[in-house]
């Protein structure tokens, strides 16, 4: 069984203790705490639950389907789908969404303002209906009897929970969860090598070039996906809370309107402001190598193809939307900058969190417990 290190352990090179919220982060340089709910307080027995549950096939309804499913370690949390299918075969509006870096996230999910926790968005995939995901509604009784039953979940539950008569419940399968979700961060990639630990060798000449256009005001990428998350505004221990970001990127117009195609419209379909029509949030560019295809509807193959998606200032129809972000204008790329732009985007890719034994499926994947 796999665990964090204790809290006096000593953080390897690249990493700083931090205690924030009564737990002692291992963070990556430049890294802030995040922040930690007051009523689900972090530690090394609920963390491990929560790893096991991610990756429990047994907590979907039919037993067909875990978290892991939709977001696995090697696609950096992801599923490489262009829509996300759930345990009942129901294809999604939108693909999965990195977790990387999560914790620090101003507002999960691609287009959901009001989903701020990582335990409120868990109540979405375990009890959604429209779409079915892990399809837990209906059948609460039946999966927590299958934890019951097991040899570990007796176990863990209490050690995680102590002085609960009745540690497993679903209330408790949430805060692991999103306790296990809050340890995933990614820092060591090499661009953050070069930036935050002063290694000159980390980057090579394109991967440089494409640094300096991916920061520069003529593509102006880094308006959108800023910080060292590389996405829109991030909640950190100690810091007030900002307001999420959502931005429509010229990706479609079906309307005088400009509105985005019914089955996924944006944020306007949960706040009802025509300022949200085809405005998603901003996904981390984190592992992005690794998260193909891209886009909130999975509708760009490759990374080439989503530079030259914003160089071109939109696609089809969209380049002309009303609701358009006047960041994403166009821009003027010379021979080799979106070779050079995308060998900077791969210098995101940290290697050591996708082959982190913390972030690993405990279990035998033919059967998924």
């Amino acid at each position: 069984m796999a665990s964090l290190p204790p809290a006096d352990a000593a953080g390897g090179a690249n990493h700083r203790q931090v205690r924030a919220d009564s737990w002692p982060w291992d963070l990556p340089p430049g890294f802030p705490a995040p922040p930690v709910p007051g009523d689900n307080p972090l530690s090394v027995e609920k963390i491990e639950l929560g790893r096991y549950l991610f990756f429990d096939k047994r907590l979907s309804g039919n037993g067909s389907q875990s978290c892991a499913s939709c977001h696995k370690p090697e696609r950096a949390f992801t599923d490489g789908l262009a829509r996300a299918v759930g345990s009942t075969g129901e294809s999604h509006p939108r693909s999965s969404m990195s977790l990387a870096n999560v914790a620090y996230a101003s507002t999960l999910t691609w287009q959901d303002p009001t989903l701020t926790s990582l335990e409120a968005q868990m109540l979405v995939p375990m009890f959604g209906e429209h779409p079915v995901e892990l399809g837990m509604a209906g059948h609460e009784g039946e999966i927590l009897a299958r934890l019951r039953d097991d040899l570990a979940y007796p176990v863990m539950f209490p050690a995680a929970f102590p002085g609960e008569p009745d540690p497993i419940t679903t209330d408790n399968i949430v805060r692991a969860i999103a306790s296990f979700e809050r340890t995933l961060i990614a820092g060591n990639a090499p661009y953050f090598r070069r930036v935050y630990a002063d290694d000159r060798d980390a980057l090579d000449a394109a991967a440089r070039r494409g640094m300096a256009l991916f920061f520069s005001d003529r593509t102006r990428c880094s308006t959108c996906h800023v910080g060292f998350t590389f996405s829109g505004p991030v909640r950190a221990a100690g810091l007030d809370e900002i307001d999420p970001a959502f931005h429509n990127t010229g990706l479609y117009s079906v309307d005088e309107l400009g509105s985005y195609p019914a089955e996924s419209p944006g944020a306007i379909e949960v706040t009802g402001l025509d300022e949200h029509r085809g405005a998603f949030r901003a996904p981390t560019l984190l592992n992005v190598e690794l998260t193909a295809p891209y886009m909130h509807d999975g509708s760009i193959a490759t990374l080439a193809e989503v530079v030259e998606f914003y160089a071109s200032g939109g696609r089809g129809a969209g380049r002309h939307n009303p609701n358009k972000s006047e960041r994403v204008a166009g821009f003027e790329l010379a021979p080799g900058e979106t070779d050079a732009l995308v060998a900077f985007l791969k210098s995101l890719t940290d290697r050591e969190f996708i082959e982190d034994p913390r972030f690993a499926s405990p279990f035998d994947e033919s059967t998924g417990h």
